[in-house]
């Protein structure tokens, strides 16, 4: 028969050699593979050098922002000081063109009793007699409120020859700019007995003709004291005409 004979220990031996000749020949790293690692170093390095330096530029412009602001917030307290200053100088402004204006209107509508009664003067007739003169308030409604006049009227009382001559006293004022044309009225008129002359010696009589007993009543007119300037210059107002003229010349009274 036939035998095999298998020597395996050699068998093992040229595996063992084959096998380390293989572990032998493992290839090294060569020195030029080390470039990644460098790489990988170098940005490790670089980008937190670079986040620093960004936090640190982000931080300085945000102390100077907000050393702007606090410079800003300091400019805006002094505007708004500066502007409380304007307010209140305004409103002092305001004020005293208030109290100027209601000064102005005072002068404007004041009626000299001087001017009025030379007024009257000028215009009686040689056959009407004065007795009394007396301002009137203005007319009120049932309201309390003030009617279209507001300058208020004059009241005049006496005697007349006649009636007609009570009558044209009356039309003369309505002709003066100082009354309100239209508006004047004869509130009273009676025809009386005259009274008997004083001083006549005894025995002597004399027959007096009967008088007209008046009282008449005219608006005054609310034309501004400053339009009739000439008017109170001819009778004899030359402190009011002197005063609305320095304010002319101011600027606050217009003219």
């Amino acid at each position: 028969m036939y035998s095999l004979d298998i020597n395996f220990l050699k068998d093992r031996a040229s595996t063992q050699k084959q096998s380390g000749g293989e572990i032998k020949n493992k290839p090294t790293l060569p020195a030029g593979s080390k470039t990644p690692i460098f790489i990988g170093v170098a940005v490790a390095v670089f980008f937190p050098a670079l986040l620093g330096t960004a936090l640190w530029f982000v931080q300085g412009q945000n102390a100077s922002i907000d050393e702007k602001i606090v410079v800003l917030e300091q400019e805006n307290q002094q505007l708004e000081a500066k502007l409380g200053d304007i307010k209140q100088i305004t409103a002092e402004t305001d004020a005293i063109k208030t109290e100027t204006q209601a000064l102005v209107t005072v002068f404007d509508q004041i009626r000299p009793w001087s001017a009025m009664l030379q007024v009257v003067r000028d215009r009686i007739p040689a056959s009407v007699r004065i007795e009394s003169v007396k301002q009137t308030a203005p007319e009120t409604v049932a309201e309390g409120q003030s009617t279209s006049n507001s300058a208020g009227g004059i009241e005049i009382s006496g005697s007349a020859r006649s009636f007609d001559d009570v009558n044209d006293f009356l039309l003369s004022l309505q002709q003066s700019r100082f009354f309100k044309s239209g508006e004047g009225k004869i509130v009273t008129a009676e025809l009386t007995d005259s009274p008997i002359p004083q001083g006549l010696p005894e025995g002597v009589t004399v027959k007096v003709p009967p008088i007209v007993k008046y009282t008449i009543v005219s608006q005054l007119s609310e034309v501004p004291a400053s339009e009739l300037m000439r008017e109170l210059e001819q009778k004899g107002t030359v402190g009011l005409v002197a005063r609305i003229r320095s304010l002319q010349r101011t600027g606050v009274f217009q003219k």
